[in-house]
């Protein structure tokens, strides 16, 4: 009988490995059973049903699992390219309230030439071509683009540029280049505008 106690130690003892062994797995069955729940709310976030769900059936061990994704969300249109933006509208006539013509604008994919109407003569120093034209519209989108560059984030070939082609004062052609859709409609807007000022101002003279 003096080796009961033994026994009986030996038992207590393999009886407490047991229950440290079942409490290990009872903690990792929770925590499976966690993780488990937390994936089927995400399936059933991007579109599954909850059935769907219990249908997929366990990938052996050894076997890569194929995993199939939800339908994914179509991507927003991309921006237009300049061709694509242009071609359209490749001649644009830019007139007075009056129809009165004041000048024609030719856009050809990353360019823009405004031809004034050769009747008018514009001057370069009738305002407001240079006070607000150059100062305001295109002096103001290309330090937009020269600080964009600075950061790091245009390219400098990208840059929004301008060039008045003159014959003394007078304007033979203004050349535009590197611009999007939003700038084209100002552009628009801001030249037909000028020139109609400009032309109001030579009429009174």
């Amino acid at each position: 009988m003096a080796q009961d106690p033994e026994k009986m130690k030996a038992m207590i003892a393999f009886k407490k490995r047991l229950e440290d062994q079942l409490e290990k797995l009872s903690a990792e069955t929770k925590e499976i059973q966690a993780t488990l729940d937390t994936i089927n709310a995400i399936l059933l976030e991007k579109g599954f049903k909850r059935g769907d769900i219990k249908e997929v059936p366990q990938a052996p061990p050894q076997m890569p699992k194929e995993v199939i994704l939800p339908k994914q969300e179509p991507e927003p249109p991309k921006p237009a390219t300049a061709e694509q933006l242009h071609e359209p509208e490749t001649v644009i006539p830019l007139k007075t309230m009056s129809e009165e013509p004041l000048a024609l604008m030719h856009i050809d994919k990353q360019s823009i030439h405004i031809l004034p109407d050769e009747s008018k003569n514009f001057n370069v120093n009738t305002p407001p071509f240079g006070n607000f034209l150059v100062e305001k519209v295109f002096a103001k989108m290309q330090d937009k683009d020269k600080e964009l560059v600075r950061l790091g984030q245009l390219k400098p070939e990208h840059m929004f540029s301008y060039s008045i082609v003159r014959e003394q004062d007078l304007i033979k052609e203004i050349v535009i280049k590197n611009f999007d859709e939003e700038r084209l409609k100002e552009l628009k807007s801001s030249i037909r505008w000028t020139f109609e000022k400009m032309y109001e101002k030579m009429k009174g003279t």
